[in-house]
């Protein structure tokens, strides 16, 4: 099984009680796992994503990642650290209109070295390849990285996600995330049916109609990481 991975993560994240919460709400014993303690430029989900995704990048020989996402992403925030600690240049495709003055997100993107280009959402993926396009035309070797990172590469971080939980001595009946490129859901459905998980995976969508993510974008996504795990 060929799976090229950088381990810069820093792993494996805790996984913590909330008893006040759980008290309030009249009974559930709930846990979070802490994945705002990754790493990267202030840390969060993608940085598992990204462990795959540049592996693969430096892989092919890529001298630039190209992302897209909201003005304030935090993928595109991660994806511009990733791609300065490894010496790739990075253009992140954001959507809206460029502020007056770059705060949070968008200040560390321009921090991080980024070349920003904004554009519609709806123009957002075609944006993304048209840069990637003029890139190569110009003798650069461009990596895209699809929006959220979401694609069989990066959902792998998710399936070791799953192992890693299940070897924190935690057994839930309910995994819960927010969901919306889906590849933290696709991958740890992956991983739920790898590792033996025997609780369930909800899904809350952030930004879509229920039957299109659950069918049209984690079911298709958790069919081709199956694949690329050759499951």
């Amino acid at each position: 099984m060929n799976l090229p991975r950088i381990p810069f993560a820093h792993l494996p994240t805790p996984v913590e009680p909330l008893p006040r919460l759980s008290e309030q709400l009249g009974g559930p014993a709930l846990w979070v796992k802490r994945d705002d303690q990754t790493g990267l430029a202030l840390g969060g989900n993608k940085t598992r994503k990204l462990e795959f995704l540049v592996a693969e990048a430096l892989a092919r020989g890529a001298d630039v990642l190209i992302t897209g996402g909201a003005a304030q992403s935090n993928h595109c925030r991660q994806t511009a650290a990733a791609a300065a600690r490894f010496g790739l240049a990075c253009t992140l495709v954001l959507t809206g209109e460029p502020p007056g003055q770059a705060s949070a997100n968008l200040l560390l993107d321009q921090l991080l070295g980024a070349e920003i280009v904004w554009t519609s959402p709806q123009e957002r993926d075609a944006t993304m390849r048209h840069v990637e396009r003029a890139l190569r035309e110009g003798g650069r070797t461009p990596y895209l990285i699809p929006y959220g990172g979401s694609n069989e590469t990066g959902a792998l971080g998710y399936v070791f996600a799953m192992q890693e939980l299940m070897n924190q001595d935690v057994q839930p009946d309910w995994i819960v995330v927010a969901s919306s490129s889906g590849g933290t859901q696709a991958g740890l459905t992956v991983g739920a049916r790898l590792f033996g998980f025997q609780g369930r995976i909800l899904g809350i969508s952030i930004d879509k109609p229920e039957v299109e993510l659950s069918r049209d974008i984690v079911a298709d996504l958790a069919s081709r990481t199956a694949r690329r795990l050759g499951e």
